[in-house]
């Protein structure tokens, strides 16, 4: 070995010192993660700003979004409500318009528009032009999950987590009928496209079908070969034949709402089913679950026409007007367009940091509007997915 005092010698008489393999002492081994960084540089990837795909976004609230609905009517009036205990009405293309519908001392979990472009926000009932408030709902002894206008009046039903179901007349302001039986909070439920006929779901694991006039509880579904969990979603034929639900047991399930008989079952999925939308233009169903994928079911012979793999959980999905397109908000925080055909992705849009909550379509199938608990919502162009 080499004295070290020779090296500084030579240092001042030759200038530079080279090291040749006598002088290695020991090889050590040094893993890249261990080195320091080096001075200056950025290595955090979450300082790495991710493109933003958004054309408009909405940051009245402040804290989580869990909802957003479109008008029927104007393509840009949009309404979302939060876990700041707010909702808003606001406008795509116009920052400065905004009503906050308030009141509320909840959380703003579920709003629904009328068909005539009227508002409902946690049984609260607003002028959507006017932002004025036309009257309170009251009598569920706890929160409320869902609210669904009647398709062809101003009847408001909602569902509680006190296990009952409430409907009201808007237009005056009265109770019409409490609809109770269920066992545990109502996760789910709307009238049928005909309005003669109103199904419920429950974290009870039962689908319930009842007679909206007389309160009747017409049909209780529920055991083998039902679901075994809790009811998250449910979806209607536009017939008002059928019902899908979708459970955390992972299972979808087709009733006969007519008989209430399970008359098919869907079972592709391997984790909680998060969503349900039916196709318009044909007899097919998406499901989106947390196992990561989005399936889409041919409802004539009940099978798979094909699976969407995303990178996360898919919690919430929208067909595209007509078109053969479906709009999956994810875990990951972004919004993915699937070929119903084909099973492609054909876009993805970013600029949520954190779990879409809903997404809604405008009136036009121009816009995508998605809302997150990064606490904003996010406006995305879409015309050439109609």
């Amino acid at each position: 070995m080499n004295n070290p005092t020779h090296h500084d010698e030579d240092e001042e008489e030759q200038g530079d010192v080279f090291l040749d393999e006598s002088d290695i002492v020991q090889e050590i081994t040094v893993d890249d993660e261990d080195l320091p960084d080096v001075e200056g540089e950025d290595n955090d990837a979450e300082s790495v700003e991710e493109a933003d795909d958004s054309m408009h976004i909405f940051t009245g609230h402040t804290g989580e979004l869990y909802t957003v609905a479109c008008s029927p009517m104007d393509a840009r009036l949009v309404a979302t409500g939060g876990g700041d205990d707010k909702g808003f009405i606001w406008k795509i293309f116009d920052g400065d318009w905004a009503f906050e519908l308030g009141g509320h001392k909840d959380s703003v979990t579920s709003l629904d528009f009328s068909t005539d472009g009227s508002f409902d926000g946690l049984v609260k009932i607003w002028d959507a032009s006017s932002g004025d408030l036309k009257c309170t709902l009251e009598g569920p002894g706890g929160g409320i999950e869902w609210v669904r206008w009647h398709p062809r009046g101003h009847l408001v039903l909602a569902g509680s987590e006190d296990c009952t179901v409430w409907m009201w007349n808007a237009d005056r302001s009265t109770y019409l009928n409490m609809f109770s039986g269920h066992a545990n909070k109502v996760t789910c439920g709307n009238f049928t496209p005909d309005g003669k006929t109103i199904c419920t779901g429950s974290d009870d694991a039962t689908l319930r079908i009842w007679n909206p006039r007389s309160g009747e509880n017409i049909h209780v579904v529920r055991g083998h070969p039902y679901h075994n969990d809790g009811l998250t979603c449910l979806a209607i034929t536009s017939d008002s034949t059928l019902a899908l639900t979708g459970s955390k047991d992972s299972s979808v399930h087709i009733v006969n709402i007519t008989t209430g008989k399970v008359v098919s079952s869907l079972t592709s999925h391997t984790d909680s089913i998060e969503c349900i939308g039916l196709s318009l233009s044909s007899p097919w169903a998406a499901t989106g679950g947390m196992d990561n994928k989005l399936i889409v079911w041919d409802l004539q012979h009940s099978s798979p026409r094909c699976t969407c793999d995303n990178e996360d959980g898919v919690t919430c999905l929208s067909w595209l007007g007509n078109s053969k397109y479906i709009a999956a908000g994810c875990v990951d925080g972004k919004v993915r367009i699937w070929d119903s055909l084909s099973g492609d992705c054909v876009r993805t849009f970013s600029g949520h940091s954190d779990v879409i909550q809903s997404i809604g379509v405008s009136a036009d199938k121009n816009f995508l509007v998605s809302c997150s608990l990064d606490g904003t919502a996010r406006v995305f162009e879409i015309p050439e997915f109609q």
